[in-house]
């Protein structure tokens, strides 16, 4: 019996594709917008988190111009330019940012890339119909901290 709950709960997790040292949305805790502890208990990969902002689930260049990406045509000029990011912000401040930027800058325009809660009729999609059951973060932890890892290294 004990053997089939534990099978159980780790087939659970394992869907899921949730570690266990993984920090769920709602349990991020923010300290002047940052966020001090990794998302997913390990460090971000700088490659992969290139290319989740040129392009990929977050598409960060829609709004941001970074000058190392210049190969990438129709960089936004929305948000600000993210040359420097790793000078101006700490790690913390950037996870901090990336998860929800609207702790740390109220009335950004800049989507909550880790946020699965408080929203305001949430659509689906172009259906014009409420978000069936719960929604997913726009990245996961580990995107999360490889965008991160990313910004740190672009340094003036």
């Amino acid at each position: 019996m004990k053997i089939l709950a534990i099978s159980a709960a780790l087939t659970a997790v394992l869907a899921t594709g949730v570690a266990a040292d993984t920090v769920v949305p709602s349990d991020v805790v923010y300290e002047d917008g940052a966020v001090a502890m990794s998302l997913s208990g390990k460090a971000g990969d700088a490659a992969a988190g290139e290319k989740i902002m040129n392009k990929g689930a977050g598409n960060c260049i829609a709004c941001h111009q970074i000058t190392s990406l210049d190969y990438l045509a129709f960089q936004g000029e929305i948000g600000p330019a993210l040359d420097g990011a790793g000078d101006r912000w700490s790690e913390a401040e950037l996870r901090g940012i990336v998860a929800n930027a609207k702790v740390m800058f109220e009335g950004t325009m800049m989507p909550s890339f880790y946020r699965t809660e408080g929203f305001y009729r949430l659509g689906d999609a172009y259906t014009g119909k409420a978000h069936p059951g719960n929604p997913e973060p726009l990245l996961t932890a580990q995107q999360v901290e490889d965008v991160v890892a990313y910004l740190t290294t672009l340094t003036e």
